[in-house]
């Protein structure tokens, strides 16, 4: 697939229809909804691939974090494009497929990391830059997110989260808006269908920084 101004190559397990198929033998694979979302390769994630180019400038030599990294594209766009780039999961298969993927791409490994976002692992205020590819998609992950935004975010970082227009991401905004933070639509796009998708899906990119006092 073409992203970023270049060709990308992306191996998966399998499509998620397979995969759930597979899942629904055992009782205990639905525990925390562990539902295998991060094999499909989302039109949030081309979108905000895009994105990351055109902001190489903002990213290039900083640390930046990939919040839910799937299949890796946009982990591996941010390190080919400069950042250093911490590509977390709560999956370990997503992990081990992202790693197939950066050597693929010829892209140096980024910092691969298996982390709950309820529990953090990484350094207090210590990324530029987060970002995430359709992450918002339950109302139970808003909460959750922005506890990890709060510890995560440098104090002048933003973060980056590209999403389809879910309804869900108006309790987004919503819980944004009341807990100091502030959000702004900063890039619109037409993804063209992936795999059987039928038609093309528009992304938004919203930038979310802490509110000045």
């Amino acid at each position: 697939m073409a992203a970023a101004g270049r060709q990308w190559r992306l191996t998966r397990a399998a499509d998620l229809e397979e995969l759930w198929d597979a899942m629904t033998a055992d009782p205990h694979n639905f525990e925390d909804e562990r539902l295998p979302y991060w094999t499909e390769l989302w039109p949030s994630s081309v979108a905000l691939a895009g994105w990351l180019a055109a902001r190489q400038e903002e990213i290039a030599g900083r640390a930046c974090l990939d919040l839910g990294c799937g299949l890796g594209l946009t982990a591996l766009v941010g390190q080919w494009l400069g950042a250093r780039v911490t590509a977390v999961d709560y999956e370990e298969a997503a992990l081990h497929f992202a790693s197939r993927n950066a050597a693929l791409n010829g892209v140096t490994p980024p910092c691969w990391a298996l982390m709950d976002w309820r529990r953090p692992a990484v350094r207090a205020r210590s990324m530029a830059r987060i970002w995430g590819g359709d992450i918002m998609y339950e109302k139970r992950f808003v909460a959750p997110v922005l506890r990890f935004l709060e510890h995560a975010l440098a104090p002048d970082g933003a973060a980056w989260v590209a999403e389809p227009g879910r309804s869900v991401y108006e309790a987004f905004l919503h819980a944004l808006h009341s807990g100091g933070w502030q959000g702004r639509r900063v890039h619109t796009a037409r993804v063209e269908p992936l795999y059987a998708q039928p038609v093309p899906v528009t992304v938004q990119v919203w930038e979310i920084r802490r509110r000045a006092d």
